[in-house]
């Protein structure tokens, strides 16, 4: 397991073995402005390159197999659901791709899907948007989920199927606006999915999100979290079980970059079997002449096997002195022999006794899903990966 860092600015931006800054990470919605990816860089260095079936090598112009995905949604009247063209103004107003993957779907996807909550609208039932990969090949997509002010929404996002799939998912909350985000990435063996999730806070917003990562050859996502005033509150949650040979990426960033702005990361993931690889990044950055920001970020993974691997890497950034509450946590480690003895002390199977600690361990993050369906669906799929591990 990787240690923790902590960068503060005088000493983030120098040469040698320092990591750059995220400070200084540049964006560009052309993928020629960042050059192809090596496995030597920072943002590269746990991700299997040959494993991304040459989503980080290619060009938007590129004579590729294309793939295709199929876009369903399900949603109450009150909201609004519309297919639009890559010339939609509504469009890449919140973000800026910040790799080349990222500029590479922006510049390939040729339809979005748009969910609009309007203002001063609570919406009741969920909102559904299912992404199934129906072709084999490479294909790109783009999602827009806007909650507009004072309006409040649950969306679930489901990714299933086969594809080799980049796409980029934003989501804008306007002053007062609750948005709720479940992620279930539940791909097929073989597919690859790289995904970013570029989120906008206004005044006195609120964002949840809930990722759930556990299908796919290789999954990498990277949610971030940017304010547009004071006030905002997000919370990242996550959840992913990676079994023998399967790899699963989470990049998290999460900029206060205007004051009193709070933010809470917490993902917990269990591993088993050979080749099983989970990777958890986790940047914080607290701007310069901001005050009174609220952050903490914290990862748990349960190593189930031998034969696995676990990298997990908080990291800090801290430009003010003027700072509510900032820390991070990171641990991974064997089932607690403990709670094993205190179960099979009072007449619990061992094996039962190893599964009953393993669905504590994601019983918070599940009682935390406010869509019954959803949450009991996951809780029979981490069942079957617990059957695969047994």
């Amino acid at each position: 397991m990787a240690s923790p860092n902590l960068g503060i600015k005088e000493h983030s931006h120098g040469g040698g073995d320092v990591p750059i800054s995220r400070v200084d990470v540049h964006g560009s919605f052309d993928p020629a402005d960042f050059p192809k990816p090596t496995g030597r860089e920072e943002e590269w260095r746990f991700t299997p390159l040959r494993r991304l079936r040459g989503l980080h090598d290619r060009t938007a112009s590129s004579a590729d197999e294309r793939g295709a995905v199929s876009v369903e949604t399900t949603a109450p009247e009150a909201v609004s659901v519309e297919t639009v063209g890559r010339d939609d103004e509504r469009l890449a107003r919140s973000f800026l791709p910040n790799d080349r993957v990222s500029a590479l779907a922006y510049t390939s996807f040729e339809q979005a899907t748009v969910v609009t909550v309007p203002k001063e609208t609570e919406v009741d039932d969920t909102v559904f948007v299912r992404v199934n990969g129906v072709e084999d090949g490479h294909a790109y997509g783009h999602i827009l989920i806007h909650a507009q002010r004072h309006s409040s929404a649950t969306v679930v996002l489901e990714y299933a199927g086969n594809c080799v799939y980049a796409d980029n998912v934003e989501f804008v909350v306007e002053d007062g606006a609750r948005l709720t985000v479940v992620s279930l990435q539940d791909w097929a063996d073989e597919a690859v999915h790289v995904s970013h999730q570029y989120t906008r806070l206004a005044r006195d917003a609120q964002f949840k999100s809930f990722v759930v990562t556990l299908g796919g050859d290789l999954v990498r996502l990277s949610p971030s979290v940017r304010y547009d005033a004071a006030g905002g509150d997000a919370e990242l949650h996550g959840l992913y079980f990676t079994g023998g040979g399967q790899h699963h990426e989470h990049r998290s960033l999460i900029d206060h970059n205007v004051s009193k702005t709070r933010s809470r990361v917490d993902y917990k993931g269990a591993l088993s079997g050979e080749d099983a690889h989970a990777v958890w990044i986790g940047d914080v950055i607290i701007g310069e002449g901001t005050e009174g920001t609220d952050s903490y970020e914290h990862n748990h993974n349960l190593v189930l096997t031998d034969g696995t691997r676990v990298d997990s890497v908080p990291n800090l950034e801290i430009f003010t002195g003027e700072v509510e509450g900032a820390g991070h946590a990171s641990a991974s480690g064997r089932l607690d022999e403990i709670h094993l003895f205190y179960l099979m002390s009072r007449g619990v199977p061992q094996q039962e006794a190893r599964r009953l600690v393993i669905r504590g361990f994601f019983a918070d993050f599940l009682s935390r899903i406010e869509v019954p369906e959803l949450r009991d669906r996951i809780m029979d799929e981490v069942e079957e990966k617990l059957a695969q591990h047994e």
